[in-house]
């Protein structure tokens, strides 16, 4: 646990741009959110190749998506059962099905509807209030944390020293 705030931290804390990190974040939580194996999950792993992301950021926010959409299935299910068994997207949902390629993306299932139409809906607004945060934490926080007396003491410590000389020495960044 202290590890994956450890990673976390050293994510915001990077020259990395806040667009890069919450682009990251949101598409973790398409992937976490919905299951592996879907269709659509393939399109947001090709985006994530294209498109500049963390991949930091995209692998430790997947993983706590995926914990987190457990607790919220019953929550995907009864958004994708209502969905899919809307009267006036029967037309729709039959057409879907009489294709063979759209039958492959398990549309049907209320699981993955559900988590889908979910992740979609937050995807802007985390974009967003990522962005607004991560540019408030560098510009306030981390400003304020730099100048406290504990972060002078560590940062002139000897240990930090030795763990900054350290830890490029992985190629890590």
């Amino acid at each position: 646990m202290i590890e994956l705030i450890a990673k976390i931290v050293r994510v915001l804390n990077s020259e990395t741009e806040p667009s890069q990190i919450s682009l990251a974040v949101c598409f973790a939580m398409i992937i976490g959110f919905t299951p592996l194996m879907s269709p659509h999950n393939l399109i947001v792993l090709l985006l994530i190749c294209i498109l500049r992301v963390n991949l930091s950021a995209f692998i430790v926010t997947w993983g706590i998506f995926s914990g987190l959409a457990y607790l919220l299935d019953p929550i995907f299910h009864g958004i994708g059962l209502a969905v899919l068994s809307a009267e006036s997207l029967q037309p729709l949902w039959t057409g879907f099905y009489n294709n063979i390629w759209l039958r492959l993306s398990n549309f049907n299932n209320t699981l993955v509807m559900g988590s889908l139409i979910f992740s979609l809906v937050l995807f802007v607004p985390l974009l967003l209030g990522l962005n607004f945060g991560i540019r408030t934490y560098r510009s306030r926080v981390l400003d304020w944390l730099k100048k406290t007396r504990i972060a002078q003491a560590l940062s002139a410590s000897r240990f930090y020293h030795i763990y900054q000389t350290v830890s490029g020495w992985g190629g890590r960044s």
